[in-house]
């Protein structure tokens, strides 16, 4: 359950996209300055927590089991629920026509090609905990299944199930969830890439104060907690991994000097900024992720294994409906429900803000369905082959392995970061294939650690536009936090102390994933009605591109500007002598008739400036019309000499993204009537997309 920080993505087209009005405003301090309310709030919190865990670890072990049971048994059923209802949400989203909406403007194109991007989707899939839990569950699942019998043909087949379901489509529906939202109102909508964009339409501009701190609180403290049971996981798995290959004693000593190693390294990879080199860690991982599998495969009961893989996908696909609501009500093992199900649900909610962010920086440009289906397929798919093959492995050793076999699955219940390696040892070239193991687990470690850095140095800081990282200082600090509750709940239980610590984090976070749901639903709803409104109403004249009268002299001077490539001196002349002024001419008349309007400028490519003029309706969606200079290729049947292999366009953006045509040469009457078609057409989708039972205000 890890992603990876191998791609920090810049926009991959260079287009500035002008801050929205009622957005917060680029910070003084620069794009990545400190928010010190979520910064020193999150940060009191979680050291406060850490050093009680680390002063009285027993009081501490004895607190959170008495508040998890209190959680499980009032908040149990809304886990399964909320589990369920946005796995149903993100299909049905991704079937809808919603679909083909673009996670960035209409004419952007994916960053990433497909295998790129799968692999990416891929590597975030995958996991320490993973490797962890793909034989410690099915072990125990198998020997201790939560109803019947266990050492049965029908514990065997629901054990491998019981772990496919802790680790498929529900959590990455989660996942799914969040990357989708951010990705929407980060790339199509020009919002800063944060959890308060995506509640902006909830809650309005009230996100970018004091509830959005609240918010971004929830996010970190959910975060760091998931994180943290993560890493240590990985702590404990790697520290016994090394005493079976070198004989070093496991214990906490070896757990504290795994934590500095990940600590140190991550830190100085956030203070380096190596992206490409972290980039490639995270490729050699999933290649030798994959040639353990392969390994497993060919040396093991290759036929069983083959027949078990698709035993399991059709076991899982027949079972996963009934599943993923049984409560398990009537005969409620709760103490089985807190250690699995409910761990497992709170757990990809405490992720999802840290993996969802990840997703929506690679994925820009990929319409929303593209982003679903890659989602929810890929990195199952590849969840689905290492589960079934260390699963099943396992199961088969348990139970055909002879005293031999019975000792491994005692072992394993009884110590789960001992499951994999005892597997392990039983392959041809042991020594060798566990020190691949443990290389794979340490790297999974480290890049998680890495980006648990970036992604809380994110959300501790002011709203940003673009996706510059945050100061290499802040993720210092958050990787060296995260160290320090790693070893906390280490220190005050182990396991099962991180598994609760994460059930009571995941629950107010879990509340923020159903605001998230409603906004993106009700965002969602306004952009289809808004499509429909302006196919209905207004033809696209465009006024300014499609006139020719005025004579000789205007189709003259039109035919001019389509076989000119015009350089940078001619497009700054063109943005002075005729876009500000136009551009400022609406505005004056606009605010005149009293409503609020406002010019905004920020510097464009080469120089030229980029205006855009922002009206803003209360309780409505605004307007947004930006002249946006854009540098683009001299075509090759230009007969004009160019001084330079590439011309500017000076385009026209709405909230959606480039209308894909250029105003440059236009006259100032030409580009007002361009503008007023463009806002006649906006308002007749504020009409048709106002409430049916709206009523005016007395007043």
């Amino acid at each position: 359950m890890t992603a990876t920080a191998g791609t920090r993505a810049q926009n991959p087209e260079n287009e500035p996209t002008a801050a929205p009005t009622g957005a917060p405003p680029e910070p003084s301090g620069g794009r990545s300055s400190l928010n010190k309310v979520v910064f020193g709030t999150s940060a009191v919190l979680i050291l406060a927590f850490t050093i009680w865990t680390i002063a009285a670890p027993s009081s501490a072990e004895h607190v959170i089991g008495v508040v998890v049971g209190w959680i499980s048994t009032w908040f149990g059923w809304w886990y399964f629920l909320l589990a369920a209802a946005i796995l149903v949400f993100v299909i049905l989203v991704g079937l809808s026509r919603s679909g083909k909406i673009k996670l960035g403007p209409d004419h952007s194109k994916p960053q990433f090609n497909l295998f790129t991007w799968s692999a990416m989707l891929f590597a975030a899939g995958i996991g320490t905990d993973l490797m962890f839990y793909s034989v410690a569950e099915p072990a125990a699942q198998y020997l201790a299944p939560p109803v019947g019998d266990g050492s049965t043909v029908e514990a065997a087949r629901q054990a491998v199930v019981w772990t496919l379901f802790h680790y498929g489509l529900i959590g990455w529906g989660m996942y799914a969830l969040v990357g989708m939202a951010l990705a929407y109102f980060t790339h199509r909508r020009g919002m800063p890439l944060s959890l308060r964009s995506v509640l902006q339409p909830l809650f309005g501009d009230r996100v970018w104060g004091r509830l959005g701190d609240v918010i971004d609180v929830v996010a970190i403290i959910g975060a760091i907690f998931g994180l943290a049971a993560s890493l240590g996981i990985g702590v404990s798995m790697l520290s016994r991994g090394l005493h079976e290959l070198t004989g070093i004693p496991d214990g906490t000593a070896v757990q504290i000097a795994l934590i500095a190693v990940a600590v140190i390294m991550a830190t100085v990879s956030t203070v380096s900024g190596v992206a490409r080199g972290v980039r490639r860690l995270s490729e050699i991982q999933v290649i030798l992720a994959i040639l353990l599998l392969v390994y497993v495969t060919v040396t093991g009961r290759t036929d069983f294994l083959l027949n078990g893989l698709v035993q399991n996908l059709g076991d899982y696909v027949a079972r996963m409906p009934a599943m993923t609501l049984d409560i398990m009500a009537f005969d409620a093992p709760q103490e089985w429900l807190n250690a699995w199900t409910l761990f497992f649900w709170a757990w990809w909610v405490a992720w999802a803000p840290f993996v969802g962010l990840f997703l929506a920086r690679i994925s820009r440009g990929r319409t929303i369905r593209q982003f679903v289906v890659g989602t929810l397929t890929v990195p199952f798919l590849f969840v689905l082959g290492w589960v079934s093959v260390f699963g099943n492995s396992t199961i088969d050793m348990i139970a055909n392995g002879g005293p031999a076999g019975a000792a491994f699955g005692e072992a394993t219940t009884t110590d789960y970061a001992y499951g994999l390696f005892g597997l392990l040892e039983q392959v041809p070239a042991a020594p060798v294939v566990i020190g691949v193991a443990i290389l794979t687990g340490l790297l999974f470690y480290v890049t998680s650690a890495d980006s648990g850095a970036l992604v809380l140095a994110g959300l501790s800081g002011r709203p940003r536009y673009g996706t510059d990282d945050p100061p290499p200082w802040q993720r210092t600090f958050w990787s060296l936090v995260t160290g320090l509750l790693t070893l906390a709940m280490l220190l005050a239980g182990g396991l099962p102390t991180m598994q609760s610590a994460t059930l009571i984090m995941g629950l107010p976070l879990s509340f923020v994933m159903v605001a998230i749901m409603l906004s993106l639903y009700r965002t969602l709803q306004s952009e289809n009605r808004k499509h429909d409104t302006l196919r209905a109403v207004l033809p696209s004249t465009l006024s300014g591109r499609a006139t020719t009268a005025g004579g000789a002299a205007a189709w003259r001077r039109r035919l001019g500007r389509l076989v000119s490539h015009p350089g940078p001196r001619a497009a700054r002349t063109f943005v002075e002598d005729v876009v500000r002024p136009a551009l400022t001419e609406v505005t004056d008349e606009l605010t005149h008739r009293g409503l609020l309007a406002d010019l905004v400028e920020h510097e464009g490519p080469r120089g030229v400036p980029c205006l855009c003029l922002a009206v803003d309706h209360p309780g409505a969606a605004p307007f947004r019309y930006q002249l946006e200079p854009s540098e683009a290729p001299t075509p090759s049947f230009a007969r004009i000499p160019q001084d330079d292999d590439t011309y500017l366009r000076v385009e026209v953006h709405l909230t959606d993204g480039s209308q894909g045509y250029d105003v440059l040469g236009w006259t100032k009457e030409q580009l007002i009537g361009d503008i007023l078609d463009q806002y006649e057409r906006h308002l007749a989708f504020l009409e048709a997309d106002e409430p049916a039972d709206a009523a005016p205000d007395p007043a």
